[in-house]
């Protein structure tokens, strides 16, 4: 049996930087995880398994602490229903909860650090980072700012 493996990112760069490992996904019992936006709705017809999380935005203070707590529930919920052996992500926002539940659940953790950051750390990555098993960075100046990440190279 094939292990079962969450890929999880906001929508966007990070998106595109995760499906680059589309090849490896090929290989497990893979499912997506992304924010349902229209350059997303397309996902379903490229992957078996595609879930969508409600759009994750700090900046709406009025509704922040809503769409918060609707991730938290659909994380809840996403958990249970895949039971996932390992969550890959490449942030950022909504992927926060996934991670840290995920971990409370006992699911090993990829975190790959976005190529677009060369000297300054990410939010998520940083959060992320404490609940990684591999924390993965694309830039080898980012290494000094996760002393146990794990150099890869682009995954472009």
């Amino acid at each position: 049996m094939s292990k079962k493996v969450v890929f999880i990112s906001s929508s966007g760069g990070h998106l595109e930087q995760l499906l680059n490992l589309k090849t490896t996904m090929k290989e497990f019992d893979s499912h997506i995880i992304t924010e349902l936006n229209p350059s997303t709705r397309n996902l379903k017809d490229n992957f078996d398994s595609v879930h969508y999380l409600p759009f994750f935005s700090r900046q709406n203070k009025l509704t922040f602490p809503f769409v918060f707590l609707k991730i938290i529930l659909k994380t809840i919920f996403l958990l249970r229903k895949i039971s996932p052996d390992v969550i890959v992500t490449t942030g950022a926002g909504m992927v926060v909860p996934f991670v840290i539940l995920g971990k409370l659940s006992g699911k090993k953790i990829i975190y790959i650090e976005t190529f677009s950051r060369i000297k300054s750390a990410t939010l998520s990555g940083r959060v992320c980072y404490r609940f990684s098993d591999v924390f993965v960075v694309q830039w080898k100046e980012v290494q000094k700012l996760y002393p146990k990440s794990v150099y890869f190279g682009s995954i472009y």
